[in-house]
């Protein structure tokens, strides 16, 4: 370890230069490097880093490297280059049709609508993606938007076909789910996710299209998956995250005996508007009790409270963990509509146009690769560009920023006006910030 001033500030070698933090994709000139002394006797080394303009932030020192002057190679923050080459996903819309359901929360524009993807659209992606599962065994293709079990099992099994060695998964309402679709997702070993948001009153917002509640349908596709002893997880909105359901809504899903549980607040997006006002304090009252009623039966993989805590574990240990929401590059999670065009970043920009931007298509896999399409992205796509500059504006002005990693494209486009390079979204406040507050009060009760 390098020497320590009597102020405790670590004459490092990096002090003065240009340094990128790896946790959190933020260049700056590297200011300062403390230590800081915690309870339990461990020093912690802190690294502090200025922008050539925003505010000063500070990360583990492990999370520093040193990067190369301008000019020769390497892009400043807010430039481009900072999409993965590969992703981990590819996210297919075999059909826009949401049958039977009608969510009144959905964005989708297309849903009463039945468009199918073409076998040749799948073709055309397993050219590129049976690339990626070659060299990584944990590439998934995740059949999502609309219903998929609404393309029916016989042009389902089509678009599947050409693709090797990845892994699949189906994000379902579950109505549609019986013995012969039991059968099919056994037999091709296809992981189950369930989109249900509760017991029948906290699921009022799921209704078929004939407007009665879709609870009981839901229910009986989940006990058909239950009694062919699929395994599930599920994805719940809450449209209302009041501290007095959290509890009730936990041990509903254990109880059903889900993997993993995914609880996302109602977000403003597509043809959903007029989201109620985000209350931060009383989300974060929600959180707190999620994460108690989770450490009181830990039955179940609680998806958001395990992100805080591996990001709180990565910080104190100064691991340097591409898991972390902030690291660089993004994964550019392509997502292929039915008709084969795609868009990088934010599958619920799917279906929608804009003056300035088009149909935020980066191209179509029918006319190039899939793997081009990745690799020119930022080049191909203009809104990129303006939401990196809104990520980089986060970066400078929110202290969760290592955290959130910058709100999330299509929360900024349908909460600014249409807008990239807008910062905080009531998304951010709700199911980022008050999250983070939450199981950190969490944390700090139950650690008296």
């Amino acid at each position: 370890m390098n020497a320590v001033d009597r102020a405790g500030y670590e004459r490092h070698e990096l002090l003065g230069r240009r340094v990128r933090d790896i946790a959190s994709g933020g260049v700056g000139e590297l200011m300062a490097v403390t230590h800081e002394t915690h309870n339990d006797g461990r020093t912690v080394r802190i690294a502090h880093i200025r922008p050539t303009s925003g505010v000063e932030w500070s990360t583990a020192v492990a999370n520093v490297q040193a990067v190369p002057p301008l000019g020769r190679g390497v892009v400043a923050a807010g430039g481009s280059r900072r999409l993965a080459a590969v992703p981990r996903a590819v996210i297919m819309q075999p059909t826009t049709q949401c049958l039977p359901m009608d969510c009144t929360y959905c964005y989708l524009p297309l849903r009463k609508t039945k468009h199918l993807m073409t076998v040749d659209v799948a073709r055309a992606v397993a050219a590129s993606a049976n690339g990626w599962a070659a060299d990584d065994p944990a590439f998934e293709v995740v059949w999502h938007g609309g219903e998929p079990l609404a393309t029916g099992r016989e042009h389902l099994s089509a678009l599947m076909a050409p693709f090797e060695g990845v892994k699949h998964s189906v994000q379902t309402n579950a109505a549609l789910v019986d013995d012969a679709w039991c059968d099919f997702l056994l037999g091709r070993d296809v992981a189950v996710g369930v989109s249900l948001d509760g017991p029948a009153d906290m699921n009022r917002h799921r209704v078929t299209l004939a407007g009665r509640s879709g609870f009981h349908v839901a229910m009986r596709g989940i006990e058909r998956l239950r009694r062919h002893g699929i395994p599930f997880s599920a994805i719940a909105v809450v449209s209302d995250p009041d501290p007095k359901d959290a509890a009730r809504l936990y041990e509903f899903f254990a109880e059903l005996g889900v993997t993993t549980l995914g609880v996302n607040v109602e977000e403003e997006e597509g043809v959903n508007r007029g989201v109620r006002p985000s209350d931060t304090a009383r989300a974060t009252e929600f959180w707190a009790a999620l994460a108690d009623a989770w450490r009181a039966n830990p039955v179940l993989r609680l998806r958001e409270i395990e992100r805080v805590l591996r990001f709180a574990g990565a910080v104190l240990q100064e691991e340097v963990t591409s898991s972390l929401p902030a690291s660089a590059p993004w994964d550019p999670l392509p997502t292929v509509a039915y008709d084969g065009g795609v868009v990088m970043l934010s599958p619920e920009l799917a279906g929608f146009t804009d003056d300035r931007f088009g149909d935020f298509t980066t191209g179509n896999v029918l006319g190039h690769g899939l793997d081009v399409l990745v690799a020119e992205a930022e080049e191909r796509t203009p809104w990129i560009t303006e939401f990196w500059e809104g990520v980089d504006a986060c970066r400078a002005a929110c202290p969760y920023f290592a955290f959130c990693g910058g709100a999330h494209p299509a929360n900024r486009y349908f909460e600014h006006e249409g807008r990239m390079d807008g910062t905080r979204t009531r998304y951010c406040t709700t199911a980022k910030i008050a999250l983070m507050e939450g199981v950190t009060r969490h944390v700090r009760t139950h650690a008296q």
